[in-house]
């Protein structure tokens, strides 16, 4: 390691592994990278919204050597189809950025891959990165990169390779430029083959032919015709030398013929093209938005009554409306609208007045418009700080046989007709008064009381610790205590209901985004999700019950389903899980396929963990040896 100059450049041992397929996990990459060293940690990255993959993961070994021994022996694997491309972990975009030492090879055989390109040139100094760009297909679009260590490496590549033979192809190999020093090395780009459109029926081969033969020695000609022969009005032309080309663009270029205009410009590829409509309409987008800037509103919790000039009318007050418009579809207003003012203290005026206000018989939204982009990140932003705040600090952590101190358990209530279902913690126990119980006064022998506080045990008392020690002898993953000295009108059957304050509370829903919502009070359990022997989760049940109370209740239908899977890990499984968000969890419940996954994930952590700590006192013994 110490003849290797990159060892030193990374100590941190991190991999970079790419070109991942969609369906790779943390466990699969576990699994392929275990062998080489102990892992610390393996993260596959993954879109915040939807949660697939990026095609890219970080691998972090405890050692570097082992690292570097992954890096040397498995790059270019397959896995799930794919070669992996495997390299240093670079956090600074400075270096790939910079250029120093990026090599642009083109002209290659289809046949040519990212491990034979990487054969060819590691003759020349270390590599850092080999790729062939391939297309949608996987298919090779005949170029690639090669990003040597050093830049005196990549100029002895350049000059050795140059202009041979590879797969009896002749390669161009040059130092890579990005697209604006291509353009201002090489000046405006230079092309002999132009792109005709618009001519219509009036002008035939020989007509245009004849039109442009004035300009240059045409070399071909070439009008596009359908199935029956006719004219699809467009077609290529070639010159002889690109002066002639470039001269027959100015001068023919909206040309008038009869009532059409010619088009007339340099011939490009498909690719080429898209990428040029794109960047014309990002310009377009942008200059919109530039333009709009903290004048468009945008409205929302419109009446169905309001049309386009009663908005008009109830913001015109504020200033000068450029455009007042309602949405709608098939004639009936969607809720929402936009107005846009010629100042933008005209648009902050109207914000403050008439966020709020009552229009018709609702209380209207009004907030600057947003990007989609600028709206899906506001949105996350919020979702992230909600998943802050609902965090319970664990205050009591659990032992485990691997010694994984900082992981929690999930133990599950017992379920017998003798037991309560639950165990309120004497610090989370709810206040009762005497005139208003919470509960109802029907007593029975067992009873779900309120789960905010249950979950994996936290917060008891040194009193609630040793009874909860005596229920856990016989059964380390699972626990439960029978609720003594509780006044029986604190306890209720399971098929008690709660008191008429309560109800009234959960009668109706009001959510910031809830349009025309009625209360549901239909029977039945239409949007639940059931889980066997568990009681069916309705969403407004979720809805209603604090976030102590929602994992609690997740908990209790996740279990069962991991215990299935892992009946020895579940409880500490099903306490991992428990740190993911709400909607993830609830999705793993309706997909199987999808806790399958986690559940791998999670054991590829213990699995992770375990072997870290093994490692650890196999040198904590050698050393205890060595003195």
């Amino acid at each position: 390691m110490a003849g290797n100059p990159s060892a030193q450049s990374y100590p941190m041992a991190s991999l970079y592994v790419g070109d991942l397929h969609p369906d790779v996990t943390e466990a699969m990459l576990f699994d392929k990278f275990a062998s080489a060293g102990p892992v610390l940690s393996i993260r596959v990255c993954r879109d915040m919204i939807t949660r697939r993959s990026l095609g890219y993961a970080y691998v972090n070994f405890q050692q570097p050597a082992d690292a570097e021994r992954a890096l040397d022996t498995m790059n270019f694997d397959v896995l799930r189809g794919r070669p992996l491309r495997i390299m240093w972990s670079q956090r600074d975009p400075a270096l790939r950025k910079s250029g120093v030492g990026n090599v642009f090879i083109k002209n290659l055989d289809k046949n040519i891959d990212n491990k034979s390109l990487y054969d060819t040139f590691s003759a020349f100094g270390n590599i850092l990165s080999c790729k062939i760009m391939t297309d949608e297909a996987g298919q090779s679009k005949g170029f690639g990169f090669v990003h040597f260590e050093t830049q005196e490496a990549a100029d002895n590549a350049i000059n050795k390779v140059n202009g041979m033979l590879l797969a009896d192809k002749k390669v161009f190999v040059g130092r890579f430029m990005s697209r604006n020093q291509r353009t201002d090395f090489a000046g405006p780009r230079k092309f002999t083959n132009i792109f005709i459109k618009n001519f219509g029926d009036t002008l035939d081969e020989e007509k245009l032919r004849e039109l442009f033969s004035k300009h240059g020695k045409i070399l071909s000609f070439k009008i596009e015709n359908d199935e029956n022969g006719h004219s699809k009005g467009f077609g290529f032309c070639s010159f002889e030398n690109p002066e002639e080309a470039e001269e027959a663009v100015q001068n023919l270029n909206g040309f008038t013929i009869g009532d059409k205009q010619l088009y007339v410009g340099r011939f490009q590829k498909k690719n080429e093209r898209l990428s040029e409509i794109k960047r014309k309409k990002d310009a377009q987008r942008q200059e919109r938005m530039n333009k709009y800037q903290g004048v468009n509103l945008y409205i929302k919790n419109l009446d169905d009554t309001i049309d386009d000039e009663r908005l008009r009318k109830e913001f015109s007050k504020f200033g000068t409306i450029t455009s007042a418009k309602i949405m709608s579809e098939n004639g009936r207003s969607r809720g929402f609208g936009f107005v846009c003012f010629s100042a933008p203290d005209e648009a902050t005026k109207a914000v403050t007045e008439m966020n709020g206000s009552i229009v018709g018989s609702k209380p209207l939204y009004v907030a600057l418009a947003q990007r989609k982009e600028e709206r899906r990140m506001h949105l996350t932003n919020q979702h992230m700080q909600r998943i802050a705040t609902s965090r319970v600090p664990t205050q009591m952590q659990l032992p485990f046989p691997n010694g994984m101190p900082g992981v929690m358990s999930y133990i599950p209530t017992p379920m017998g007709p003798s037991q309560p279902r639950g165990f309120f913690p004497p610090t989370a126990m709810p206040t009762y008064r005497a005139a208003q119980p919470r509960w109802s006064s029907a007593a029975a022998a067992g009873m779900r009381p309120q789960a905010g506080n249950q979950m994996m045990g936290m917060q008891m008392q040194q009193s609630a610790m040793a009874a909860q020690r005596s229920a856990m002898a016989g059964a380390a993953a699972r626990a439960g205590m029978q609720m003594q000295g509780r006044p029986a009108g604190q306890m209720m059957g399971n098929n008690s209901i709660r008191a008429q304050g309560v109800q009234q509370q959960q009668a109706t829903a009001y959510t910031r985004t809830a349009r025309n919502m009625p209360p549901n009070n239909q029977p039945g359990f239409g949007n639940s999700i059931v889980v066997a022997g568990q009681e069916p989760l309705t969403p407004a049940g979720l809805a209603n019950a604090t976030p102590q109370e929602q994992k609690q209740m997740l908990g209790e239908r996740l279990f069962p389903l991991i215990q299935h899977m892992q009946p020895d890990l579940a409880g500490k499984i099903t306490g991992m899980l428990l740190e993911i968000d709400n909607t993830e969890l609830l999705h793993m419940l309706e997909s199987r396929e999808s806790l399958k996954a986690k559940v791998e994930e999670a054991i590829a952590v213990l699995q992770a963990h375990q072997a870290k700590q093994m490692y650890a006192a196999k040198q904590a013994a050698s050393n205890s040896a060595a003195t």
